[in-house]
């Protein structure tokens, strides 16, 4: 299967697309995120159509003049961590969820430590809100592009909604 990938510059700073001809199957903020994800990139400079709507509607996101993604996401995890993305898209535009509030949605309330780790291992960032899980404090919490990207992400996001 041949994987393309693309760097892009975008509010958050760099984050690198990649994709098949058929699925996103990684957003991640640096080389390491596609080697734990375990994608050999074709080559560079290389690209396909899906590659190229996936940076288009990440712009229209960072626009303002998109709250949901449109995209065909191949995410490869285990059952437990597919049942958290699953769970994360539900996330309304502009809301957030506490990790214990996530862990009891996927039947698992014990489970809120395995949910952050799963939040965390998320291939796909921003196409699957990770970014819109907090500490039941309402602090942050982790993220893998960074606390201050973190909070760029929500606050763009309840500045939209309030529009």
């Amino acid at each position: 299967m041949n994987y393309y990938a693309k760097t892009l510059r975008t509010p958050v700073g760099e984050v690198i697309l990649a994709a098949t001809d058929e699925a996103v199957v990684a957003l991640v903020w640096d080389k390491a995120g596609l080697n734990r994800l375990g994608l050999t990139i074709s080559g560079p400079g290389s690209s396909c159509a899906l590659l190229e709507t996936a940076e288009k509607q990440l712009g229209e996101y960072f626009r303002g003049s998109r709250n949901r993604f449109d995209l065909p996401l191949e995410m490869r995890g285990t059952e437990f961590q597919k049942r958290v993305w699953n769970e994360l898209k539900k996330i309304p535009f502009g809301k957030t969820w506490s990790y214990q509030e996530l862990a009891q949605r996927v039947g698992n309330p014990g489970a809120v430590r395995a949910v952050g780790t799963a939040n965390g291992r998320n291939p796909v960032s921003i196409f699957v809100p990770c970014h819109r899980v907090v500490r039941l404090s309402g602090e942050l919490g982790g993220y893998a592009g960074g606390l201050e990207n973190k909070a760029f992400l929500l606050d763009l996001e309840k500045d939209l909604e309030r529009k």
